[in-house]
């Protein structure tokens, strides 16, 4: 029985900075643009990543690459 992996979905998200509550601790938020093309690399997607960072109100604190695939058997 083979397995196979097939890369179907592609999002970038960017985890802003909030501020903090009232014990201190920091308050996060995530914008995540969806429809990525699943063949763009990480070094593509840092770089949009960073000019989308500085239209943001919040500070951007992580970067991340979320991929969905399907596994089937062949």
């Amino acid at each position: 029985m083979a397995i196979n992996s097939q890369l179907v979905d592609t999002r970038l998200q960017l985890v802003l900075s909030e501020g903090q509550d009232a014990e201190g601790n920091i308050l996060y938020k995530r914008k995540t643009f969806n429809n990525v093309k699943t063949n763009a690399t990480d070094e593509q997607l840092h770089s949009v990543a960073q000019a989308l960072a500085v239209l943001q109100q919040h500070m951007l604190m992580d970067i991340a690459r979320d991929d969905r695939s399907v596994i089937t058997e062949i």
